[in-house]
């Protein structure tokens, strides 16, 4: 029996129930040992005179019928006597068995003695049968004898039986009336076989050997039992031996030994005289001890019963003593732990407050927190000490703690402010080598560099969400959901691989935009990074009652079922950063923007394979879908306040040109598949944009004549004149054709094509349009196109460099991603190295 893990009550209970209820047990047991004795003792005056004298009648009435029945079998004189006796033997027997019968006789005898007492009914049964025997002569003088002696010594051995008193001394004096008894009943039988040889003339064969043994055994038992009397009854016996009969007797029994021949020596009326009056002498002397050995043992049972009524209530009280005091210790010592389990429980609720408190910034006093306690001077006391300095080194641990987490947030949120300035700086001078730039080579290696500086700024974004605080991008005006989806891929390496359908039209609040653009980022990269290169990953968006939900789905090998458990359970509670678990990076950053706005992140595995991150947004934060930035003038020709034109620019046949979704589309597909060869025409917007993230389609790349595919647009030249316009919108103002981009028509009939989104440039079937202008034959039938003017060239470039410095303005409101995606998983290096091409950095 492992007691360790008892509670301190039932132990303490324990050490006061062993010995209390070993001193109980002890108490009853000496209790019921003693007062058996003394319930036997106070029972003796029912057995003597339930059993004791109707025995004794019996027996005497017995030994009676058993000399005439000799006398019957030694001379058939006539039956009168014997008749006279059976039936007042029977008398006898019938009131024997009355008396035994009863509930009295039966509860005070003992059980030895109720054995003794069915013996000797049973005995008894053996009667008529003896007698019908005796009546046909088919029984000697031997065998009557023998038959009565039998239950007459059945009797005695139940007087033994009565006379086992609990008291010593009592127990031998009875024994000792007993054993005298027993020497009278073998007078009895020496008196029977006399009766016979003196009807008879002689002793029958083997007679007088058997009435030599019986008065040998007589002699003996009386000079034994005599022994264990008192002094006082050994006297009476002795007064009794002295008597004349008594001393005649024996000098007969003396003859009758000494005797040769078979005729008795005596006469028969010597013997009777004798015989009867020593029989009489010594059934009184027999009653006379009964009586009072019963009278006796009522004292002594009687004193026990005192002494055991004293000692059974010395025990009670100590009992009871020793209870209470165990009761009153125990209860004590439980009070006393008791109230150290309460501190316990209440430091359990008690530092994490502290904590709480010291991270909010409050000052916390340990001494008051945790004021000192008497708790004695014992070894309780001394280990409520002990606990008392345990909580006070606990919390003040746990303030150096929260000092040292608060300063690693702090130089956390210092390397991430410092990165931050180094990529805009970084980007700035991109943004002039681009504008200086003229080669589109050298143009499209810029715009990779440029992709690679935005994901730098994404992990130095994921520092500041880290450290607590809140990135410095914002929107003042609702963003339409689709171009969340297209900012958010603007941020994922491997853009190309996910497709985008079935987003339902809705808007999202400004202040919110931001935050979830980094969120979606976090989850689409770590579904391409943690799926096969060869497999897509879809994003789906659906408005609902309650808000707007976005699934994300890949094609990977998925998670298990604890871990997947493990992630939802982070994305619930949105805890504390813990850096030693730095493969979940991105999952609590996931998980404190989710937190800050009360979006819902819940991953599942889908359908086929893989996994589904749902990410909801609750309706507070979701708005009709936004207008678009611009409209068409009446006059189809100018733009709110731009008056930015269309033209067709001639392109080389390198890579294909980029195209402007419209504002009402909201299924597009992102594929990086090369186009057809050749030149062709594309629409862009040169003025005006809508206040967020731009959209655009950009055609399927064709091979130029280096045998290069077109992953990367290379931007056009030309143009510059209304680049320079577009520089001087900013992303809060709003373009009036309705659109989100727009081209004019210059001089020579020709496109020019400006970057106009942030994301990745995507394309599919539905979403392309047709060029406008009749310069796309010119194109397709000119391999070496006309060199443009000096001033045309500069209006392309303008245009270009226009374009790039709006994205970057929008791209300055979105989030990086940390260094392993969502934090669901390490992130696999890509092998897709390179960025959406002519997308515009949204700073």
């Amino acid at each position: 029996m492992n007691t360790r893990d008892w509670p301190i009550r039932s132990k303490l209970t324990a050490l006061v129930v062993a010995p209390v209820t070993a001193l109980l047990a002890l108490w009853i047991f000496a209790t019921a040992l003693t007062f058996g004795p003394a319930q036997g003792l106070l029972s003796a005056h029912t057995l003597l005179n339930d059993f004791g004298k109707p025995g004794e009648a019996v027996v005497a009435e017995l030994q009676r019928e058993r000399r005439l029945s000799v006398v019957y079998l030694a001379a058939e004189p006539a039956q009168a006597d014997l008749v006279v006796q059976r039936r007042r033997t029977d008398e006898a027997i019938a009131e024997l068995r009355r008396r035994i019968s009863g509930d009295d006789l039966r509860d005070a005898a003992s059980d030895l003695l109720d054995a003794r007492l069915d013996r000797l009914d049973a005995a008894l049964e053996a009667l008529p049968d003896g007698r019908g025997q005796i009546d046909r002569r088919e029984a000697d003088r031997t065998d009557a004898v023998d038959l009565y002696s039998a239950m007459i010594s059945s009797a005695f051995h139940a007087f033994a039986g009565m006379a086992a008193l609990p008291d010593p001394e009592l127990n031998r004096q009875a024994l000792a009336v007993t054993a005298i008894g027993r020497s009278r009943e073998l007078l009895g039988q020496t008196d029977a076989v006399l009766a016979g040889a003196f009807v008879s003339g002689s002793f029958a064969e083997g007679e007088h050997r058997q009435l030599v043994r019986t008065i040998v055994n007589q002699r003996f038992l009386a000079e034994t039992a005599v022994t264990d009397l008192p002094a006082t009854e050994r006297a009476a016996y002795q007064r009794l031996t002295e008597q004349v009969e008594f001393r005649r007797l024996v000098q007969i029994q003396d003859l009758l030994i000494a005797t040769v021949g078979d005729r008795p020596p005596i006469a028969a009326d010597d013997w009777r005289a004798d015989y009867n009056a020593v029989q009489q002498a010594m059934r009184d002397y027999e009653l006379d001890q009964a009586d009072g050995l019963a009278d006796r043992s009522k004292p002594t049972a009687v004193r026990i019963l005192v002494l055991l009524a004293s000692a059974g209530l010395l025990g009670l009280i100590a009992v009871v003593v020793s209870v209470l005091v165990a009761v009153r210790v125990g209860r004590t010592l439980a009070g006393r732990l008791a109230r150290l389990r309460t501190v316990l429980e209440r430091s359990e609720q008690q530092l994490p407050e502290l904590v709480a408190r010291m991270r909010r910034g409050e000052t916390v006093d340990v001494e008051q927190e945790v004021p000192a306690v008497d708790y004695g001077a014992d070894e309780i006391g001394q280990v409520g000490r002990a606990f008392t300095a345990v909580r006070r080194t606990a919390i003040r641990a746990a303030e150096g703690e929260v000092n040292l987490r608060r300063g690693l947030n702090e130089v956390f949120l210092n390397i991430a402010r410092r990165s931050q300035g180094l990529v805009y700086r970084q980007l700035a001078m991109l943004d002039r080598m681009e504008r200086r730039t003229e080669d589109p080579d050298e143009l499209a290696e810029l715009f990779q560099v440029d992709h690679l500086a935005t994901r730098l700024r994404r992990h130095a974004e994921d520092l500041v969400i880290l450290a607590g605080a809140a990135p410095s991008r914002g929107w003042r005006n609702p963003v339409a959901m689709v171009d969340l989806i297209r900012g958010a891929l603007s941020e994922v390496e491997a853009y190309r691989r996910v497709d985008i359908g079935g987003v339902q039209s809705a808007g999202l609040a400004g202040r919110t935009v931001g935050d979830l653009i980094h969120l979606l980022a976090e989850l689409i990269e770590n579904a391409t990074g943690f799926s096969p290169p060869d497999t897509r990953v879809h994003v789906t968006g659906v408005r609902k009652d309650d808000g707007y939900t976005f699934e994300i789905t890949d094609r990977g090998l998925g998670m298990s079922t604890e871990a997947l458990a493990d992630a939802n359970s982070l994305l619930d509670s949105s805890p504390e950063f813990d850096p030693a678990r730095t493969d979940r990076l991105g999952l609590f950053v996931v998980a404190r923007l989710a937190a800050r706005h009360r979006v819902r992140v819940r991953l599942r595995r889908s359908e086929a394979a893989g996994l589904t991150a749902v990410v909801h947004i609750p309706d507070e934060v979701v708005t009709e879908e936004p207008p678009p930035s611009g409209t068409d003038a009446p006059d189809g020709g100018q733009r709110g306040g731009s008056g930015a034109a269309r033209r067709e620019v001639p392109r080389r046949p390198a890579t294909g040109p980029e195209q402007l979704v419209p504002a009402g589309t909201t299924s597009v597909t992102t594929v990086g598949e090369p186009a057809t060869t050749g030149a062709e025409a594309v629409q862009v917007e040169v003025a005006g944009e809508i206040d967020g993230l731009p959209r655009r389609v950009r055609r399927r790349p064709s091979t130029d004549s280096r045998g290069r595919a077109g992953g990367a647009s290379v931007p056009p030249v030309g143009a510059a004149g209304a680049s320079r316009q577009q520089r001087a919108t900013g992303p809060d103002e709003a373009s009036a054709d309705g659109r989100s981009g727009s081209t004019s028509s210059s001089p020579d009939g020709l496109i020019a094509a400006v970057p106009g989104a942030t994301g990745p440039a995507v394309d599919g079937p539905t979403m392309r349009q047709p060029a406008l202008g009749g310069g796309g034959d010119r194109r397709a039938s000119s391999a070496d196109p006309t060199p443009r003017s000096p001033e045309e060239a500069r209006r392309v470039m303008a245009a270009l460099q226009a374009g790039t410095a709006r994205g970057r303005r929008v791209a300055a409101t979105q989030v990086p991603k940390s260094e392993y995606g969502p934090g669901l998983r390490p992130k696999e290096p890509s092998d897709d190295p390179e960025p959406p091409t002519g997308t515009e950095r949204d700073t």
